[in-house]
């Protein structure tokens, strides 16, 4: 009885290692240095991107948040390098809030907070001027009140929720460039 039992195991994994070879020449890598087809790779494509200067009112939270945004994606994109030679313009429109989730009862004093940012993106074609991609992201951060006469520490918690919100914008934003210039859409 155990003969038949090995011989459908066997012809399944002889179809699962056919078909894996089938499609092994689809694979390529999203980062890799160059394009199956000898290109260049997404890092070189991505560090064509000039990004622009994110517009917010002088002296608002939102205009810190906007430098953070920029300055990570810049990273992100370049490794700190900055563009040159850019082939695309990348537009960014930023918008924040914070929450209070958890109030004490006693106090009515906030515990933990929620720090949001909502991210509206273009990236054009600077000789064309033809609009490639847009798209919006978004990340909610939660930060701790560590007690009631800490508000030093408050505000050290909620610029650090901040900056890691700024990091998963710049994160979001470059996996989906790196989506368009892997597949072109």
């Amino acid at each position: 009885m155990w003969w038949p039992d090995r011989l459908a195991t066997t012809a399944r994994i002889a179809g699962a290692l056919a078909l894996a070879a089938l499609v092994a020449g689809c694979f390529e890598p999203l980062y890799g240095e160059r394009t199956l087809a000898g290109g260049p790779g997404i890092r070189d494509r991505l560090r064509l991107v000039e990004i622009e200067q994110i517009v917010a009112p002088n002296g608002t939270p939102d205009a810190r948040l906007a430098v953070e945004v920029r300055n990570a994606l810049i990273f992100e994109l370049t490794g700190g390098e900055g563009s040159v030679g850019a082939t695309h313009k990348l537009v960014i429109q930023l918008s924040s809030n914070r929450q209070q989730v958890i109030v004490d009862t006693t106090t009515a004093r906030p515990e933990s907070e929620v720090v949001g940012i909502n991210a509206n993106y273009t990236l054009t074609e600077i000789a064309s001027g033809r609009s490639v991609v847009t798209g919006s992201t978004f990340s909610r951060v939660s930060f701790d009140t560590p007690g009631q006469a800490q508000r030093f520490a408050r505000a050290r918690g909620q610029r650090d929720a901040e900056n890691r919100a700024s990091k998963v914008i710049a994160e979001n934003i470059r996996t989906r460039l790196a989506s368009y210039f892997s597949a072109g859409t």
